[in-house]
């Protein structure tokens, strides 16, 4: 089941380049990045006096902070940025790294110690990307590049203090109090970027932005924490690997690109690594920290 609601998550994630590159050249980087959480959070103060949840602890509400400025903050509004000069390809292969940034920071933060062959089937799949970013000839690195993988670093440590926390907070409530910390602080500055032209926006714009604040700023989350709070940090995380080549298709399916023969090739290397990785899942092959 936490490999089940994990790969759920990753599909919901993948389309979140692709929805960004079509709304950002509408509504721009501010209103895009911070935006999301801005109209997130009235869904998701819903949800919260509907359920009558309590308010987090003051122990749980520093781990909130760091993944609100993960998930929240850094990803959305680097991305955004990025995403004005980068194509969606570009932006997947590097977003790619992101299972190995989650897993290191799951070590320190939740005291799993994941076994060789994890680590091996990761460098596999990380490997596989690499050459993949080289077939295509990307050229040199670019601040954009620098933005998606501080990116990476941010949403890796998210990741898995939100994985951590999602043990004992919930997993959707991870993610919708880290929203309802951050929109404060990010009404001011979406409200001093809007504009009369952006009422003119396609309806596709629209729609990219609706689907970035509700389903990629908090549904996602909600089915990603519940996964790798059932399944564990580091393994579930593995799962990542295929969010790439789902963000080539969907790019493929809504924004036209074509996939090639070497796209296909890597993604099915990926996806080996991936099941390697999975086989090591029994409790035997990662060590628990009790003191967490």
């Amino acid at each position: 089941m936490g490999m089940l609601l994990g790969l759920v998550g990753v599909i919901c994630f993948s389309l979140t380049l692709p929805a960004t590159s079509v709304a950002v050249d509408y509504f721009g980087t501010t209103v895009v990045g911070l935006g999301r959480t801005v109209f997130a959070a009235i869904l998701v103060v819903i949800v919260l006096i509907v359920h009558k949840e309590k308010l987090p602890s003051f122990h749980q509400f520093k781990s909130l902070i760091i993944v609100a400025l993960g998930a929240v903050l850094g990803f959305p509004l680097l991305t955004s940025w990025a995403m004005e000069s980068l194509p969606v390809s570009h932006g997947a292969v590097e977003v790619a790294l992101l299972p190995l940034a989650t897993a290191g920071f799951a070590i320190y933060r939740a005291g799993e110690r994941p076994s060789l062959k994890f680590w091996l089937s990761s460098f596999i799949g990380s490997a596989a990307v690499v050459i993949y970013a080289l077939n295509l000839g990307f050229g040199q690195l670019q601040l954009a590049d620098i933005a998606l993988l501080a990116a990476v670093i941010l949403l890796g440590f998210s990741y898995a203090e939100g994985g951590k926390l999602a043990k004992e907070l919930g997993s959707w409530q991870v993610i919708a109090w880290a929203i309802i910390i951050g929109a404060p602080f990010f009404i001011i500055p979406v409200a001093m970027h809007l504009t009369a032209d952006m009422l003119h926006a396609p309806f596709t714009a629209w729609l990219s932005l609706s689907y970035l604040a509700v389903v990629s700023q908090f549904l996602a989350y909600v089915a990603w924490y519940s996964g790798m709070a059932i399944g564990g940090i580091a393994r579930v995380s593995q799962i990542q690997y295929l969010q790439p080549f789902f963000m080539i298709l969907f790019s493929a399916v809504f924004l036209g690109e074509t996939i090639s023969v070497v796209t296909i090739v890597i993604a099915v290397i990926v996806v080996l690594s991936v099941i390697i990785g999975k086989k090591t899942t029994d409790g035997k092959n990662f060590i628990k920290n009790d003191k967490g």
